[in-house]
């Protein structure tokens, strides 16, 4: 008997003038049923570092969990913290090493170190891109992209950042039956991880209807 897994989101991310807006709806599928409203997308990696997943529930979490301990070890280790770019090549070599029984997500990486903020793309098999601009991944991306290519400019501030993400997703979820049911949003700076208040986010929504 086939097991069905969780799946289904529409997640982005953009690079801003000093930081990176990380955004998902809420949504988890198990093919036409909707198994979940309240799924955790996004999770913090480090104190600067996050990453959104698509895909198989239980993979992403797995993988979450794994590599936020290696950040954790590095940082003992070493006595600073690990860069963005680094994790995402750790998570890189992880996926590739299960190439034969794949991971099934897409994720990304976004950070702020001491070279700046930066994104990243990953699939399932370790292959990475350099995001330097915006990107979505999940179901309902192909809808995501068309509001980012529209209406993202370079050095955009967090704020205009944040607002255009949860635009983008707000889109994808009127077109995508698997995603909806809320938003999640982060920001990262220098400063720090911020998630993004549910009456800030709701407020924007009601400004975009």
């Amino acid at each position: 008997m086939s097991v069905e897994q969780y799946k289904g989101t529409t997640t982005v991310g953009l690079v801003c003038d000093d930081g990176v807006v990380l955004a998902t709806e809420k949504r988890a599928t198990m093919g036409n049923f909707i198994a979940s409203k309240d799924a955790k997308k996004i999770y913090q990696i480090d104190d600067q570092v996050g990453m959104t997943t698509a895909g198989m529930v239980g993979d992403a979490q797995t993988l979450a969990r794994a590599i936020a301990v290696e950040s954790k070890l590095y940082k003992i280790r070493r006595q600073e913290p690990m860069t963005v770019g680094a994790t995402v090549t750790l998570l890189s070599n992880i996926l590739s090493g299960n190439r034969y029984f794949p991971y099934y997500v897409q994720l990304i990486i976004g950070g702020v170190d001491k070279k700046g903020p930066s994104l990243y793309s990953l699939d399932a098999f370790g292959g990475q891109l350099m995001e330097k601009k915006a990107v979505a991944t999940g179901s309902g991306s192909p809808i995501a992209y068309g509001v980012l290519e529209d209406r993202y400019v370079d050095d955009m501030p967090m704020d205009e950042g944040v607002t255009l993400a949860i635009r983008a997703l707000h889109t994808a979820m009127k077109r995508d039956s698997a995603s909806g049911d809320g938003i999640d949003v982060v920001k990262i700076t220098s400063k720090g991880y911020e998630t993004v208040d549910e009456a800030d986010i709701s407020n924007i929504i009601e400004e975009l209807k």
